[in-house]
């Protein structure tokens, strides 16, 4: 379907998703031999990668990933710095961190906020794939001022990245920052549900916030879209709270092998 389809699509839809979100709810995955082969595992081995992520000791997890919840909770001011393509500062003054360990999606395993709708600023690179309505969006590039995406670019697909943006007035707007956590994801499978827990990432997600995470006092991104992007931390990288390093190269300030700099 050509993408400005798609994106139409997304737009009608967007009520029966906003229903859909208000209610309980739990998404999970079954392991198959298509998703294994997308993953370039046999199927065996991508059943054992799904069993290990979604069998932790959530209890352990939650203890584990609520030390950087608290920390993202109290902070106004982060920083991502990766490599020499991204540099994104964002306030999340008054919004909310959530531990998400396992209750809404199976698995669990990342912390997330809101970022201030016009807090922000910088460029990023997103140096892992994403697959969108069947096709991979590869090397997607975005520049922010006052919150929005006023330049953007892809090494494949440039032309569906920018018909999501273009989806509505918030699509070219971040809803949300989330940090992987989950140390059983270890390798990055184009399944975007495991893919944005994996260890030593950070996600951004153009598009609709969750309500949950946006503060009394702020305002809401909203949209018909939620399209989530990843950036490895895992070299030459590192998050920073209110001017504080709190990862570095994929290690938390609280894990053993942080190293000061």
């Amino acid at each position: 379907m050509p993408p400005a389809n798609t994106a139409a699509h997304r737009r009608a839809f967007k009520p029966v998703q906003e229903e859909r979100l208000s209610k309980r709810w739990c998404l999970t995955q079954f392991p198959t031999s298509g998703h294994a082969q997308l993953a370039g595992m046999s199927t065996e081995a991508y059943e054992d990668f799904v069993w290990d992520a979604v069998s932790l000791d959530w209890d352990a997890q939650r203890e584990f990933q609520a030390q950087m919840a608290d920390r993202l909770d109290a902070a106004e001011a982060v920083r991502i710095v990766a490599g020499d393509e991204t540099d994104l500062t964002l306030s999340v003054a008054g919004n909310h961190a959530l531990n998400d360990y396992g209750e809404k999606n199976l698995p669990g395993g990342e912390v997330f906020t809101a970022p201030v709708a016009d807090s922000v600023d910088g460029e990023v690179h997103f140096d892992l794939p994403l697959y969108r309505q069947g096709r991979e969006i590869r090397d997607v590039r975005l520049t922010f001022e006052d919150g929005e995406a006023v330049a953007h670019s892809a090494g494949r697909n440039e032309a569906l990245l920018t018909e999501i943006l273009h989806t509505d007035d918030g699509a070219s707007r971040l809803g949300e920052l989330g940090i992987g956590m989950n140390r059983a994801i270890d390798r990055f499978t184009y399944n975007m549900l495991f893919d944005e827990k994996m260890g030593d990432t950070v996600h951004l997600a153009v598009g609709s916030a969750y309500p949950e995470t946006v503060g009394d006092d702020n305002e809401q991104n909203e949209s018909a879209e939620h399209v989530d992007m990843i950036v490895d931390m895992s070299e030459n990288a590192r998050i920073e709270l209110d001017g504080e390093v709190v990862q570095r190269n994929g290690t938390f300030v609280f894990e053993d092998g942080f190293e000061e700099g």
